[in-house]
């Protein structure tokens, strides 16, 4: 499986709001405004754009970067119609090791209408998704391009505390990920309640919506409906493929942090971690 697609439709509200904590350059800041978290400019002055000397990178060549070491060498990138400026940079870079395509979501409809703008892409074979937002350790990705068919990279949620750069109250509205006795999907408690965090034995896992997919989950997505927060969501198209399709999914255990890039004072930590990482696309 060498095919990843990359969610950067979102609105990036969070990213928009102002924070006069964040001690961010100039062109993170006018980037923040555009809530356009994947292009945060990552302020790295040894690893320039390729084609702009001495402009830092911005996020998301890191996130691809990362996939390009797992193996994955064609990347789908869904942006919205008006995101140009994420397509003309990647359509200018000269890339070795990823080809880099396009799908348009043309409203934000939701992570599983996301996934099901990139359905020509997959031609019909398993694909990875992951968000633009967020760099995923590399045995996750990795070990779910070696399954045998979809699956979810289950991540320990006491790792994430201690060595993220997520705050507490975020982990804690993350979906639950719980497995049957066999360690297949058995159900995600999106938001989950403090009660129900009580309830479950640890180690307790989440989701970081990294998934390992097969076409199957195109029918899903074009199922199911709006959930209560308005939005088509990946999860529920899972649940519809497991409960509808007879499709099982796998889970993966990774004990190891994840960075997210989803406000402003999360630039500052997410560029500090990166610092000695070497991006090749």
């Amino acid at each position: 499986m060498d095919k990843a697609v990359i969610l950067a439709r979102g609105l990036g509200t969070r990213m928009q709001k102002p924070d006069d904590s964040a001690q961010l350059t100039e062109e993170q800041r006018e980037v923040a405004k555009t809530g356009v978290k994947a292009l945060i400019p990552i302020d790295q002055g040894s690893q320039p754009y390729s084609f702009t000397a001495g402009v830092p990178r911005p996020f998301l060549d890191y996130v691809i970067s990362a996939l390009a070491d797992a193996g994955y060498r064609s990347v789908c990138l869904v942006i919205g119609p008006e995101h140009n400026k994420i397509r003309n940079y990647y359509a200018s870079l000269e890339c070795r090791r990823v080809n880099i395509e396009f799908a348009i979501q043309t409203k934000p409809l939701g992570t599983s209408d996301a996934v099901a703008a990139a359905e020509q892409f997959t031609t019909n074979e398993d694909f990875l998704v992951v968000n633009s937002d967020n760099y995923y350790p590399l045995q996750a990705l990795r070990a779910l391009g070696e399954l045998d068919g979809p699956g979810l990279a289950a991540f320990d949620r006491e790792v994430l505390l201690a060595d993220s750069n997520i705050p507490p109250e975020r982990i804690e509205k993350f979906a639950i990920v719980q497995t049957d006795s066999d360690g297949y999907l058995a159900k995600i408690t999106e938001k989950p309640a403090p009660s129900v965090i009580a309830s479950i034995p640890k180690p307790i896992f989440v989701s970081m919506n990294c998934w390992r997919l097969n076409p199957a989950i195109f029918n899903a997505c074009r199922s199911i409906s709006p959930s209560v927060r308005g939005e088509l969501e990946l999860p529920d198209a899972v649940q519809y493929a497991i409960d509808h399709l007879g499709q099982r999914f796998g889970t993966v255990q990774v004990r190891a942090p994840v960075l997210d890039m989803s406000s402003r004072e999360d630039i500052k930590a997410v560029a500090a971690a990166l610092a000695d990482v070497e991006v090749s696309l």
